[in-house]
């Protein structure tokens, strides 16, 4: 009997916001990141960029205030901040290539220990591949970090050892956080950073298949 409780999607999101720093450019991913915008702690300042070409985005629209064109990459409904902009995704790319990012926050289907990301396809026949701004994102900005539920559907761990799925980028990962689990991607391996209450860490290591120092 398990006698821990996942975190939520909205429990990871604010976990997330939680180490995001004063002053930081950040660009929200597809998916479950859009919603760590909902949880930024109050009196910082955090600049949320989309590579679809907005800087200073804010948290989505109240119901019957969405404006359709104005949107971030995942095409939601988003609001524009005072001193907000949008423009061309030509000028989005350069920011995010240029290294002007501080935080990158992606989803993924597999991250292995040292930090090899791969979240735009799975190679399977008749799968879709949606690279978009990941690899952009995963290689310029100052630290990626990524979103995820730690197991798949079938209970099989996305942290592996080696990635089997098209790689987006190599060592490009710093933290994953999960509804089990906050790890730290090292060249040494997985470092944990903080579990769920009840979740022991040899608990941890069993579902990982890989270990994690202390």
């Amino acid at each position: 009997m398990e006698n821990y409780t996942k975190r939520t999607k909205q429990d990871l999101a604010q976990r997330v916001a939680q180490d995001i720093f004063d002053g930081a450019y950040v660009n929200l991913g597809i998916g479950q990141p859009t919603l760590v915008a909902n949880y930024l702690p109050h009196g910082l300042e955090v600049v949320l960029h989309s590579e679809n070409g907005i800087l200073g985005m804010g948290a989505p629209p109240a119901p019957g205030e969405e404006d359709y064109d104005l949107i971030n990459a995942g095409k939601q409904p988003v609001t524009l901040l005072a001193g907000g902009a949008y423009f061309h995704h030509a000028d989005s790319f350069s920011m995010m290539r240029g290294g002007h990012i501080d935080i990158s926050i992606l989803g993924a289907f597999q991250v292995s220990a040292t930090g090899d990301l791969a979240n735009w396809s799975t190679g399977e026949p008749g799968s879709i591949p949606a690279v978009g701004g990941a690899m952009d994102l995963a290689v310029g900005a100052k630290q990626t970090w990524v979103m995820m539920d730690l197991l798949t559907k079938q209970g099989e761990s996305k942290v592996v050892s080696a990635c089997s799925y098209p790689l987006t980028g190599v060592s490009c990962v710093k933290r994953i956080y999960s509804d089990l689990a906050t790890l730290e991607c090292t060249a040494n391996g997985l470092k944990l950073i903080d579990k769920v209450e009840g979740l022991t860490t040899h608990e941890l290591e069993n579902m990982l298949g890989l270990p994690v120092q202390i």
